[in-house]
């Protein structure tokens, strides 16, 4: 069993103009402030590197690629997993990455205490769009720029707990979480850039998404008896407004840290993964209680079908 302290580093917004430097000496700082805390891994957003950049269109997508990284770590986040090393601290953050072969994907990596990459993980769940849409509100063209992911749900085990990552819009489905679950994982770390309102329901405002993404999260922790720790890039960028809301989420499905502000902000719990094994081997024990015979349609079928 393993006992840690556990970081969340919301990010505030990043703009058009921002560098990379400007954001990993951010990133940087926020790492200082956990490490002085105690904190032995840390976890940052989706897309940290640069502004949330699949709200505008581009009719030629390579238009957009300086918005990728092509490897990782680069010179410009090169100071960061340095100074992880230096403190001993694993973190997870999120990036645009274009492979060597062309294609483009929604990226998140796990890098341990020494600073090595020890799990990539690529969205699965991509919302949005991929041609312009004049009837939204705003534009969500995550389908034009970027490919489904080709990893799955993996897991690894680092520094003695088992670990997995989602992105967005992957923790509104429960399937993330139970493929991560029956690998028995003991943390999911998700980071996020969420628009403060749905493009295509004015009904569907800040106060509503920040509920259905805490629902979300409390359920699939709870459900597979694991932490969560999910983490923004918060606040108004480049005039569009990202909520925030934070969160860590223990394996009984309950908030144990919440972040208050659309600013960078750390958060931060201790974390116990005994706890996490109570629940898989009680109501959870899947061994004991799932019926895989009647879940067939679960990964046979994509869209929903009535009967007639």
């Amino acid at each position: 069993m393993v006992k840690m302290v556990l970081g969340g580093a919301q990010m505030g917004p990043i703009q058009k103009a921002d560098s990379r430097e400007a954001v990993v000496a951010r990133m940087m700082e926020l790492m200082r402030q956990a490490h002085a805390q105690g904190v032995e891994f840390l976890v940052y957003p989706e897309l940290c590197l640069t502004t949330f950049f699949p709200r505008w269109y581009a009719e030629d997508i390579s238009e957009f690629d300086h918005y990728f990284e092509t490897e990782m770590p680069n010179a410009a986040t090169q100071p960061l997993f340095d100074l992880a090393r230096e403190c001993g601290m694993g973190f997870t953050f999120g990036y645009a990455e274009l492979t060597p072969d062309g294609h483009h994907y929604n990226t998140s990596v796990i890098v341990d205490r020494a600073g090595e990459i020890v799990l990539t993980y690529r969205k699965t769940h991509l919302p949005g769009h991929a041609e312009y849409d004049p009837e939204r509100t705003h534009q969500h063209l995550e389908k034009r720029y970027f490919e489904p992911g080709d990893t799955g749900f993996g897991v690894v085990r680092s520094d003695g707990m088992v670990m997995g990552m989602a992105i967005c819009n992957d923790r509104r489905w429960p399937e993330t979480f139970r493929v991560l679950g029956l690998q028995g994982v003991e943390l999911v770390t998700i980071g996020y850039n969420t628009p403060s309102q749905n493009s295509q329901s004015g009904d569907e405002g800040l106060e509503k998404r920040l509920y259905h993404s805490e629902l979300s999260v409390t359920a699939g922790a709870y459900q597979n008896s694991t932490y969560v720790a999910s983490i923004a890039k918060a606040g108004t960028e480049d005039g569009h407004h990202l909520m925030g809301g934070s969160i860590l989420v223990d394996p009984d499905g309950f908030v144990i840290a919440r972040a208050t502000t659309e600013e960078d902000e750390l958060i931060t719990a201790e974390m116990d993964t005994e706890r996490c094994a109570f629940g898989k081997s009680t109501v959870f024990n899947f061994a004991a209680h799932r019926r895989i015979e009647h879940y067939g349609l679960i990964a046979s079928q994509t869209g929903a079908k009535a009967p007639e």
